[in-house]
């Protein structure tokens, strides 16, 4: 550990005016014209997920909200929220509640 310490404390400063090594132009270590489009490609895929994963984060948000209130409609006593008669399960006039007259098939068949 110490000898490694001692061989970075006597290394050599890298020279202080960047240059390139013999044989190299500027245009050979610049990233260029194919370098910027895959760059710009990929910055605008992300804001194309982005987008895309905002609005499915908002569409499940909705539907939970829509879903609770539902089922809070449901739970509601004295019959306000589905034409139920005290908790009975049954509508008001004694018939039986069927998914076809009422509109609701359940989650599976939407």
């Amino acid at each position: 550990m110490h000898s490694l310490l001692i061989a970075l404390a006597t290394a050599p400063a890298p020279s202080p005016t960047p240059s390139l090594r013999p044989g190299l132009s500027e245009d050979q270590v610049t990233p260029g014209l194919l370098g910027f489009l895959l760059t710009a490609f990929i910055v605008v895929l992300t804001a194309f997920l982005i987008v895309d994963m905002v609005r499915r984060i908002r569409r499940v948000r909705y539907r939970a909200q829509v879903e609770a209130e539902r089922e809070a409609a449901e739970e509601a006593p004295d019959g306000a929220g589905a034409g139920t008669s005290g908790g009975g399960g049954l509508p008001s006039d004694g018939g039986v509640s069927r998914p076809e007259v009422n509109g609701d098939a359940g989650p599976g068949n939407r």
